[in-house]
């Protein structure tokens, strides 16, 4: 728990002195429950999970005051295993997954709206001009709030390829907070992983997801 607890003070200080009230979510996907305990254990708050059976693994067995996200690209059809177990989604991508969360959940879940503002194939999410009329056509869910937008940076060392990336996100949410959308008052910004969300933070990030630098890897997570 000592190195858990010392590398999230190490990164609470270097984030704060970017901004205060940004929040950690660190991303146990690599890790079993005794480290995400530990977590926990540490002071951390938010913790992050990819896949359902994780999710529902740990939620069952970690104990303690945690915000729960789920992070992972998520099936229509595993909708109705995890939405009403999670505080946050961060993969809100298309609409068949907004339908699905409406039909399924018994609660209002925080949603933040994916977008792919790299353009890279190999990633998912809105295309940065489909956002906006996104959210506004879902006025009508009262199962969902949009409480911001979620990006990930493409996979490289180029600040300044990942601060325009940010920035870009950054644009985004502003555009739709000034709409005032009951529905959607999107004034978080999830962005920023393990190797540059620091960058983030200082292009407005109000979460940021970090996995190994925080929590470490496990080769035999236990589930």
């Amino acid at each position: 728990m000592k190195a858990i607890k010392s590398k999230f003070e190490e990164m609470t200080n270097k984030l704060n002195k970017v901004r205060s009230g940004i929040e950690i979510v660190a991303v146990t996907k690599q890790v079993g429950t005794v480290t995400t305990q530990e977590a926990v254990d540490a002071g951390i708050r938010h913790i992050g999970e990819n896949r359902p059976e994780g999710l529902k693994h740990k939620r069952s067995e970690v104990k303690g005051d945690v915000a729960w996200h789920y992070i992972g690209a998520l099936q229509s059809r595993k909708v109705k295993e995890v939405i009403d177990s999670i505080d946050y989604l961060h993969s809100l991508d298309r609409m068949s997954l907004a339908k699905e969360i409406q039909k399924r959940a018994s609660k209002r879940v925080k949603c933040f709206v994916q977008v792919n503002v790299s353009g890279e194939d190999s990633k998912s999410g809105f295309a940065p001009e489909q956002v906006r009329p996104f959210v506004e056509s879902l006025k009508d869910f009262d199962k969902i709030e949009i409480v911001g937008l979620m990006t990930m940076a493409p996979n490289t060392d180029d600040e300044n390829v990942l601060r325009a990336t940010f920035k870009g996100l950054k644009t985004l949410q502003r555009q739709i907070a000034e709409k005032q959308w009951q529905h959607a008052p999107c004034t978080e910004l999830s962005m920023g992983m393990s190797n540059d969300y620091l960058i983030a933070a200082d292009e407005g990030a109000t979460f940021v997801r970090v996995g190994t630098a925080l929590v470490g890897s496990e080769s035999e997570a236990q589930r």
